[in-house]
């Protein structure tokens, strides 16, 4: 039996494992193509695309795990199934939790992984790839000046240049509008990149200066050898901004109140905070939701599409339902609490229904008399709270004990006798 269950961990593992990599090759890959103006636009190295890239795999990682968790579990359990391993671990007295043991220790260690990536790895990556976008790039020219291009800078440098080779500039135009009332257009034959005192700039030959005076009059300068100084232009490197995927736990819950970005999005930092310890319990409650769409139920031969397909919708009502909750989150700090109470319903409720040998159909009957129960007392402990009852606990109490006394054929004995005695079915 031991042996079964090693079994059925390596299949689970290595199904985890190629799913997880083939979805952060994936997922990696648009990321990669978000970000290839760092070697198109900024003459960043390729090797900076690469690092770049697996900077963002920790993120990427912690969003595609219980994902991948879920679907790992399906397969697995749906091919010991269909191998008929369970189904011999079951006749040999192999209870519902031995056989779900081996999955559920997986998914155990994942959650552990997705805990240390969303606390410390993330945050370390993400710190990390926010530096390196916000440092300037190696190659001033790329960023200034652009052949055949017309490249508009927010600080109000407009540069064009006919043919750029290296530091080589040919046919090159610079317009200056940092003052909109004082526009300067440089237009040169030839320039080339350098470095001054002040920063780098670029010495220009053959061209002329055309600006206008404060009257609106034209003037034309011409000029043999001019130097404009790129300093102001590229010396505006401010620290970058921690946003939330940047920060560890304390930096998320304890915002500094100082920063004009941590004021106006306490509320979203502190959310995020919840979320990166919340997040790990959807890898249990996805594998508690494949393992009751595989195990749960009656055996059926012709497989179980059917349980599986409503498992998938499951397990994407409960993503959506997460998400919702962090959205919740950052409208109400107080709503935080619904991040937690989502996964460990789906894995309270589940734990109930499968571990208690439960079948779908038995929780069905259970959660109908229980609507039935509630309806019957309902008017009365209404009618008697409206009298002015006192002991409103007491008398609930008492008629749970009187309801529980008579439930009769949902009774665990007569529900245990039941089962012995139906035969197996075949779907």
């Amino acid at each position: 039996m031991l042996r079964f269950q090693r079994h059925l961990f390596a299949n689970a593992l290595r199904l985890l494992l190629t799913i997880v990599g083939g979805l952060c090759l994936v997922a990696l890959l648009f990321e990669g193509l978000t970000e290839m103006d760092l070697i198109v636009h900024n003459r960043q190295s390729f090797g900076t695309y690469v690092w770049v890239s697996i900077l963002a795999t920790p993120h990427m990682l912690s969003m595609l795990l219980p994902i991948a968790i879920f679907v790992a579990t399906v397969v697995a359990l749906n091919a010991s199934h269909r191998d008929n391993e369970i189904v011999v671990a079951r006749a040999s007295g192999a209870s519902n939790w031995f056989v779900a043991a081996p999955v559920l220790r997986l998914t155990f260690m994942a959650a552990v992984i997705h805990l240390v990536l969303n606390l410390w790895v993330q945050p370390t990556t993400f710190h990390a790839l926010r530096s390196l976008l916000a440092s300037p790039p190696s190659d001033i020219t790329g960023t200034i000046v652009r052949e055949g291009q017309f490249l508009r800078r927010p600080n109000g440098l407009t540069t064009y240049a006919r043919l750029v080779n290296g530091a080589q500039i040919s046919d090159l135009l610079i317009s200056d509008a940092r003052d909109p009332r004082s526009i300067i257009t440089y237009v040169a034959k030839a320039g080339r990149l350098m470095q001054i005192e002040s920063g780098p700039a670029i010495m220009m030959t053959t061209g002329h200066i055309e600006s206008r005076t404060a009257d609106g009059k034209l003037q034309f300068l011409e000029f043999e050898r001019s130097t404009f100084d790129l300093g102001p232009f590229t010396l505006e490197a401010k620290a970058p901004v921690l946003k939330e995927s940047d920060r560890y736990l304390p930096g998320l819950f304890f915002p500094d109140m100082s920063q004009p970005y941590d004021r106006n999005q306490r509320k979203r930092l502190i959310a995020e905070g919840h979320s990166r310890i919340a997040t790990p319990l959807l890898n249990i409650a996805m594998a508690m939701i494949a393992v009751q769409a595989i195990l749960g139920g009656e055996f059926a031969r012709l497989g179980y599409g059917r349980r599986i397909a409503f498992a998938f919708a499951g397990a994407a009502g409960l993503r959506i339902a997460e998400f919702g909750a962090l959205l919740a989150g950052q409208g109400g700090p107080w709503l935080n609490v619904l991040q937690y109470l989502v996964p460990l319903a789906v894995i309270a409720g589940i734990s109930l229904l499968h571990f208690r040998g439960l079948t779908n159909g038995e929780f069905a009957a259970h959660v109908r008399h229980g609507l039935e129960r509630l309806r019957a007392s309902g008017p009365a402990i209404a009618a008697e709270i409206a009298a002015g009852a006192s002991d409103l606990p007491q008398l609930i109490r008492d008629r749970g004990r009187i309801a529980a006394a008579s439930r009769g054929p949902l009774s665990a004995p007569s529900r245990r006798k039941a089962r012995m005695q139906k035969p197996m079915k075949a779907d």
